[in-house]
């Protein structure tokens, strides 16, 4: 019985984590003149998908000689 309860238990823990959520992404992008920040909604899927969704937007470039810089991460 109490091998049971504890095979329940842990199957409904496991569940709960892979469920579907709405994430929040926040990307702040920062240059020559300070930095700014945007906040996105990834919409309903897994925590690995949301956070893979939030890194593609990573990225630095240069604009005119000017070196920006973008990094996302999950809220």
């Amino acid at each position: 019985m109490k091998k049971t309860i504890i095979t329940i238990v842990a199957f409904v823990a496991l569940a709960a984590t892979s469920c579907k959520k709405d994430y929040t992404c926040e990307c702040v992008k920062t240059g020559p003149n300070g930095s700014s920040s945007e906040t996105t909604n990834t919409g309903k899927m897994k925590l690995d998908e949301a956070r893979a969704k939030c890194n593609d937007g990573d990225k630095s470039e240069t604009v005119l000689g000017s070196s920006y810089t973008t990094d996302c991460s999950l809220k």
